[in-house]
């Protein structure tokens, strides 16, 4: 089975990303195509700031193999560095219906919580996340 699932670089990791995500990855990569990703596209649709976010890149990326993600067993990457991510979303974007987007549970909350830095990314977040598992023909999503 062909799985897919990522982590967004936005600080450091911590036990919850461990216990929640990483801890099923580890076995996950031993009986299945695994591909994991730092999902930095999806990182930056909230104000980040980028010396951080490529110092949080470089943290994650050691923490995966500190924790035991064997690139011998999976594929990890970056997302930002495989441009069919985008190509992919682009397209889905443009058969996406915008009130699809618009009723999306988390654009709403963060539309009226965090009003100052509402943007298209944020509202195709879904779209994104559409292609990362479309675009490796995904079986099943982890998620933590």
């Amino acid at each position: 089975m062909r799985i897919f699932s990522g982590i967004r670089p936005t600080g450091e990791l911590h036990i919850g990303n461990y216990l929640g995500a990483i801890k099923q990855w580890l076995e996950l990569q031993e009986k299945n195509e695994a591909v994991f990703c730092i999902v930095d596209w999806h990182a930056i649709t909230t104000p980040f700031d980028p010396k951080k976010l490529q110092k949080n890149i470089l943290d994650v990326a050691i923490a995966y193999l500190a924790a035991g993600l064997d690139p011998e067993k999976c594929i990890f990457f970056i997302q930002s560095q495989v441009k069919e991510h985008a190509e992919l979303a682009w397209l889905l974007g443009t058969i996406t219906p915008l009130g699809e987007l618009e009723r999306m549970t988390q654009f709403k909350e963060k539309a009226k919580s965090h009003k100052e830095y509402i943007n298209a990314g944020l509202l195709t977040y879904p779209v994104l996340m559409a292609s990362d598992i479309l675009l490796y023909q995904t079986e099943a999503v982890p998620v933590g």
